[in-house]
């Protein structure tokens, strides 16, 4: 027999209006957030304001262990949302409960919470996780560095995915509380401020906090053995520089660079304002590596950056990255200028203020190096592409364009707006039109036309005061400035990929 459930009207009508009248708008965060060169970086349908990452790391075997609480915030209606990760995972809850999880794509992580998540809704997502980080391959690449006594990740556009999972670009900043726990006689280094170190069963687990945003690729892990020293600045901000015990010849030049970090911040905040971040520092580890990073508040150095002797001009562009990159990032990986051409005019800086030639020599020679038919003037400061990204032209032309930008303008408002620019859109995001607009606005003048001819064109622009360069315009040989051999070896070669 046949059984009908009959329910009152009103009965009706109150189950009806506990089925939620937007159950139609839940659907998938994007899997990207739709950057021009790399649109499968970050997510969309949240952002996230804290990461807690609580990992343990076995030097021997490269095992990371992990788990990593992100609290987040909800954009839109979500019924499944991903995060960017590359090592195996063996849980997730959303707000305590477990929720289902797939791999796609990269390194893409697809997590559907038990129940839909309305929009605006705060959110706490506990990853458990477990890896060998160098063995996990991004387009046959990977941006975990095994030593011989530890692992370092510093990477851009990429470091996060190979060891921790997150909203992977620049525009979901993030405050961070990282704890660390390595063997006894190992040590581990992070980003900000160094809370507690603590020792227990053969372990030491080590505490760091950055209490202020930021992007997913200017955090950093650093494991392995290290002669450390700690200072603190006059204004009260702690320093701590570290370099690797195996770094052979070239230790002592390793350490004599970064031992000017806090005489350098003090330069730079006269050029750029007040510091922006907790703590500063720099660290060198044993590898092999030709480049430097800026990873906020404590930069990477590789050690062959060293292979000539002493090495300040890197420290003063990694500094300078701190607040023209990390403090304000850019909106898109197209935007790469707006960190490297101000990274690079603050070397020139140094360089005029050691006396070892201005930044008008300096600019005077990197217009005179390269006639007209060099492919130098064919990449695009303004949106070289993700294969030009740091292509050479984006930091010598980049800077030349500032110093042209200088000429224009004169001293005066230049200086205002070099301090302004970071001041002003201090933890935020900038691209290379905001910064147009910004400098037109704070000039008075009219400058798109200008900045089209520096940063978008693919021809060296012509000497002349419409161009600001036209002390550059002379045919005969210029000089080389005394600094320009440690600027130029200075350059970021960064080991930077596609996904």
């Amino acid at each position: 027999m046949r059984h009908r459930l009959i329910v009152p009207g009103a009965a009706v009508l109150s189950l009806l209006l506990a089925i939620p009248a937007s159950a139609a708008s839940f659907r998938p965060g994007a899997p990207g957030v739709g950057d021009s060169y790399y649109p499968d970086s970050g997510n969309g349908g949240y952002h996230v304001s804290h990461y807690d990452l609580r990992l343990k790391y076995q030097p021997e075997t490269d095992l990371l262990e992990g788990t990593a609480t992100l609290l987040a915030t909800t954009t839109q209606d979500l019924s499944r949302f991903n995060l960017d990760f590359g090592l195996k995972v063996s849980e997730i809850r959303v707000d305590g409960v477990k929720a289902r999880f797939a791999t796609s794509g990269k390194h893409e992580l697809e997590v559907t919470p038990a129940t839909p998540l309305e929009k605006g809704r705060q959110i706490s997502v506990v990853v458990r996780y477990a890896g060998t980080p160098s063995q996990v391959k991004i387009d046959g690449y990977s941006g975990w560095a095994r030593t011989p006594d530890g692992g370092v990740v510093a990477q851009e556009p990429d470091a996060a995915v190979w060891w921790y999972p997150s909203n992977d670009h620049p525009t979901d900043k993030a405050t961070y509380d990282i704890s660390v726990a390595v063997p006894d006689g190992t040590q581990a280094l992070s980003n900000g401020v160094l809370l507690s170190e603590t020792s227990k069963l053969g372990w030491t687990r080590y505490n760091w906090r950055s209490d202020k945003p930021q992007s997913t690729y200017l955090t950093t892990l650093a494991v392995g053995k290290f002669d450390i020293t700690k200072d603190t600045t006059a204004n009260g901000l702690p320093v701590i520089n570290a370099v690797s015990k195996d770094l052979g010849a070239n230790e002592g030049a390793a350490k004599a660079s970064i031992a000017r970090t806090a005489e350098i911040v003090q330069w730079e905040e006269g050029l750029f304002g007040r510091y922006p971040f907790n703590a500063l520092g720099g660290y060198v580890p044993n590898v092999p590596a030709g480049y430097a990073l800026e990873t906020q508040t404590r930069p990477f150095y590789g050690k062959k950056v060293f292979d000539n002797g002493a090495n300040v001009s890197v420290v003063v562009h990694e500094l300078a990255h701190q607040w023209y990159g990390d403090s304000v990032s850019l909106k898109d990986w197209k935007d790469i200028w707006v960190h490297e051409g101000f990274a690079r005019y603050a070397q020139w800086l140094w360089s005029e203020k050691e006396g070892e030639g201005t930044a008008q020599q300096l600019a005077d020679y990197v217009y005179a190096q390269h006639p007209a038919d060099d492919a130098f003037w064919k990449v695009k400061p303004g949106d070289p592409g993700a294969k030009n990204q740091f292509d050479i032209a984006v930091y010598d032309r980049g800077a030349l364009a500032i110093q042209a930008f200088r000429n224009k303008v004169g001293d005066k408002v230049f200086f205002e707006i070099l301090k302004a620019w970071p001041t002003e859109n201090r933890y935020g995001n900038g691209s290379v039109a905001d910064f147009v607009k910004f400098a037109e606005k704070k000039s008075g003048k009219k400058l798109a036309d200008f900045f089209d001819t520096w940063l978008f064109q693919p021809a060296k622009p012509a000497a002349g005061a419409a161009t600001g360069i036209a002390a550059a315009a002379r045919k005969a040989p210029v000089a080389q400035p005394k600094s320009w051999k440690s600027i130029a070896a200075t350059n970021e070669v960064h080991e930077a990929h596609g996904h």
